[in-house]
């Protein structure tokens, strides 16, 4: 007496579709990643013990370790730093500059740029990273 089949039926999952899926949730995660960061400039903040947050509107003014000057993401020469400054809070009230320097700057070059905001009466503030990592 057999007991056995003769036709074998063997179970598959077709994957194929499995690639295309994959690759439409990788490029999803990419461009969704990259439109998260609004500050494409790379900098080393310092770190601060007791980070604040800013909630009102705000300039944001960046120094690279290179010495380059960024104006919301536009790169500016240090000699027209003062002209666009100026340009940008044009008829904006109690206006805030959030002031991003490299770790790597001299005290020099931060206290140059502070020394323009203090001619033009501007509230600036140093933008510090907390002890655990995060940007503040």
């Amino acid at each position: 007496m057999k007991l056995r089949r003769k036709n074998k039926t063997t179970i598959e999952v077709a994957t194929s579709s499995m690639n295309d899926i994959m690759f439409f949730l990788m490029l999803f995660f990419l461009i969704m990643s990259t439109l998260l960061n609004p500050n494409v400039i790379k900098l080393s903040l310092p770190s601060s013990k007791h980070p604040s947050e800013l909630r009102q509107k705000e300039v944001s003014l960046s120094v690279t370790k290179e010495m380059n000057y960024f104006i919301n993401n536009r790169q500016v020469a240090f000699n027209q730093l003062e002209t666009e400054l100026l340009t940008e809070l044009k008829g904006v009230d109690n206006a805030t500059v959030v002031l991003r320097c490299d770790n790597s700057l001299s005290v020099q070059s931060l206290v140059d740029v502070l020394e323009i905001g203090n001619k033009l009466r501007i509230k600036m503030i140093l933008a510090t990273k907390a002890s655990n990592g995060t940007k503040n």
